[in-house]
């Protein structure tokens, strides 16, 4: 699978490379924190374009999932540069592991609450009571901080990989990414006016999801090199759209995974919006103190750090320089 993964990034080179292309590169192993899908689509395209080879390095792309866990990854050395969610990875840094952020590309949460106008939910207050699908771990964090800070008393439901507790009524809301089961949920039939969402970040909640974490122990102009190149690769796929899905269609099928282009296609236009929202467009890739404050202040009132990691410590400001 390795070797499939990196002859398909070698395969345009020839046609992408500048003349000028630096004869010593640096291999840099980067693993994508899940399968391959448009949420990583930047860095795929960044390694088709030849992008990682302008900026002097080599990279290989592992395939993700959860079969090889990033931190496991990272802190044994089988990567050097992986994607994770902001929270998982202060949860990371407060345990120990010597990883450091170097570029934050999400600025706002995906993670949201559906639920169907019929049940009668149109506001926070209506969700008292009611059967809530949930799911476990990091992903829990927000919905259990909006549950608080509504005083909501709720069922919560454990929800797994499908949207089906939420179409088939067994609960009356359910979590979801915006760029991935909310497409489902209007897939399913229902349209847009017949649902209500709530936006953790749209109430006081927006913990900014994935990031470029690299091993603390690697160069920092390594670092540097491929977070200019990443970004870059998102900047593209956004300007390229379908080129960036005739990319990732074959990391996909290379990973023998199913997958729908007009889903994979509603998924890279969300992805634009949440790493290029309008008020933050300016400010691709920049963790922002108030962004990291909040999530640990959640992390630490939950019990599940004992300590806030030092943000200077934690975030190497790569994307800035």
């Amino acid at each position: 699978m390795l070797r499939l993964a990196l002859s398909l990034c070698l395969g345009l080179l020839s046609r992408s490379v500048p003349a000028a292309e630096p004869l010593a590169l640096t291999p840099v192993t980067f693993l994508p924190h899940w399968v391959p899908q448009a949420q990583f689509a930047g860095y795929y395209v960044a390694c088709e374009r030849g992008l990682y080879r302008a900026q002097g390095i080599d990279v290989t792309i592992l395939t993700g999932g959860p079969e090889r866990p990033v931190s496991a990854a990272l802190e044994g050395g089988q990567a050097d540069v992986a994607t994770q969610w902001l929270s998982t990875a202060i949860r990371m840094r407060a345990g120990g592991a010597p990883i450091v952020n170097a570029a934050q590309v999400v600025q706002r949460s995906s993670l949201m609450l559906v639920a169907k106008r019929a049940s009668g939910i149109r506001e926070p207050a209506d969700l008292k009571g009611k059967k809530v699908g949930v799911w476990e771990g990091d992903f829990f964090l927000q919905p259990q901080a909006f549950f608080k800070a509504y005083r909501l008393d709720v069922r919560t439901v454990p929800q797994g990989s499908s949207i089906n507790l939420l179409l088939r009524d067994g609960v009356s809301a359910a979590v979801a990414m915006w760029y991935n089961e909310y497409h489902t949920i209007l897939n399913s039939g229902l349209d847009a006016d017949e649902l209500t969402t709530f936006f953790f970040a749209d109430y006081g909640l927006n913990f900014p999801e994935d990031g470029i974490y690299c091993r603390a122990a690697l160069s920092a102009a390594v670092c540097r090199a491929f977070v200019r190149a990443s970004l870059d690769g998102w900047q593209y796929a956004f300007a390229h759209r379908e080129e960036a899905l005739d990319i990732l269609m074959r990391y996909i099928t290379a990973a023998h995974l199913s997958a729908n282009r007009v889903h994979q296609r509603w998924m890279l236009a969300r992805m634009h919006d949440v790493i290029m929202p309008a008020p933050v467009a300016a400010r691709l890739g920049v963790l922002q103190r108030v962004d990291y404050d909040r999530v640990a202040r959640v992390l630490l009132d939950s019990g599940s750090i004992a300590r806030v990691p030092d943000f200077d410590a934690f975030y190497t400001g790569a994307a800035a320089d």
